[in-house]
């Protein structure tokens, strides 16, 4: 396994729509692994295919211990609603209240492509819809308003210049430091 590179803001693969997956191989099998090995080192709890450069329809979360794979994932049910603060991978350090539904039924593959379904609620609900978006091209930023998301875009210019070449690399040590420490709630998606 290996840690990816993190595509950030302004990235096109971000703006991009993913492609069905259709080929359970053992490249699926590979990235599926470094994503999850990308994302617990960044510190997150969801990680989509195209912050790490690729355009499969794939996402992974991890809420408390519990880790999805979900291919080609789709919701077929939201209710409730619920504003919460969210951050990114993909915008270190950027945040805003985003407004989601509290209870999502998702359909996907798992890794083998063998269809499943999850009844998702508070912190998995909200991770699955942030994953999901960033499949369609879509941005927790792009749900604030306009004048928050001046603020949050004039905060990532001034963090921008810390990622040349619109990538965030996670050192090893990073992964180290999350081994040892476990991950917590509060991590970004």
């Amino acid at each position: 396994m290996s840690i990816l590179d993190i595509q950030v803001l302004g990235s096109p693969v971000l703006r991009t729509e993913t492609v069905p997956v259709k080929d359970f191989d053992e490249e699926l099998q590979r990235l599926i692994d470094d994503m999850f090995e990308t994302m617990y080192a960044a510190e997150g709890i969801g990680l989509a295919a195209p912050q790490v450069g690729h355009t499969a329809s794939l996402a992974i979360v991890d809420v408390e211990k519990n880790p999805y794979v979900l291919i080609n994932p789709e919701i077929v049910t939201a209710e409730g609603h619920d504003r919460a603060e969210e951050g990114c991978l993909s915008i270190p350090d950027v945040y805003g209240e985003v407004e989601r539904a509290t209870r999502v039924h998702v359909r996907a593959l798992d890794r083998h492509g063998q269809p499943f379904e999850i009844d998702a609620t508070g912190l998995l609900a909200r991770a699955v819809q942030h994953e999901i978006d960033h499949l369609h091209g879509k941005l927790f930023i792009d749900y604030l308003s306009f004048l928050k998301r001046r603020a949050a875009l004039a905060k990532w210019e001034s963090s921008k210049p810390k990622y040349p070449a619109l990538v965030r690399r996670v050192s090893t040590l990073d992964a180290q430091h999350v081994v040892e420490s476990g991950h917590s709630e509060d991590e970004v998606l």
